[in-house]
């Protein structure tokens, strides 16, 4: 995990939130996890009170790890840092298996603790998502997971409810999943990719990659 998102800050300028999981172990491993990321170029890490091996936050299932424990994860979390511009972002998913009480007193707890950021993961309406902001004194995330459990709410709409970032993590790959099944099957059905789809222009794409910048170094050194 460290060397793809090492490779990811060194090609982009962009701040980076990294999914860092459970943290992957204990506190040690907490840690660990929290220099490595920081030392990658991340801006922000994103830590979980799931138990290892986590799930999705917008499947049945997921099981939470004590409070406490999750607690001690986030204390270890902000001591490990090196500056506090690296921020901490604690994430709960008791809600769907302990009720969204249980997910606020967590966050609460998570926001003592520490955190720079609280994301109670999937609560299930918009109320819910106005009574955690109500709740917790500290910068919030809203996750909007495009046909997961939680409504999809505006912008503007979640920065009125108290709401300083928002992810959108399954439009990426939803969308790229659409796209390629409508081309494949274009390719099925015709033989040949017609003009039906709206493909990424190959020089525009090589561009995006950054094969310029190779093409200009062989051209000074190849042979």
């Amino acid at each position: 995990m460290l060397e793809r998102i090492a490779q990811i800050a060194k090609m982009t300028k962009t701040p980076i939130i990294a999914d860092a999981d459970t943290g992957y172990g204990g506190l040690l491993n907490v840690r660990e996890t929290v220099r490595g990321y920081e030392q990658a170029g991340v801006s922000a890490i994103q830590l979980e009170d799931q138990e290892f091996p986590k799930k999705c936050g917008h499947t049945p299932g997921r099981r939470v790890i004590p409070m406490q424990d999750m607690v001690d994860k986030i204390r270890v979390a902000v001591d490990s840092r090196s500056s506090s511009d690296f921020l901490i972002i604690a994430r709960t998913d008791a809600r769907t298996a302990h009720g969204l009480d249980d997910a606020i007193q967590r966050g609460q707890a998570y926001a003592q603790a520490g955190a720079d950021i609280v994301f109670v993961e999937s609560p299930e309406s918009r109320v819910e998502i106005q009574a955690i902001a109500a709740a917790i004194d500290r910068p919030l995330l809203a996750n909007m997971v495009n046909g997961g459990r939680t409504p999809l709410v505006a912008r503007d709409e979640l920065a009125d409810l108290g709401y300083s970032l928002a992810i959108y993590p399954a439009l990426g790959f939803l969308a790229h999943g659409h796209a390629v099944r409508q081309a494949y099957q274009d390719l099925q059905d015709n033989g040949i990719t017609t003009d039906a789809i709206d493909l990424y222009p190959f020089e525009e794409f090589n561009r995006l990659l950054g094969f310029e910048d190779v093409w200009d170094f062989e051209k000074t050194y190849a042979r």
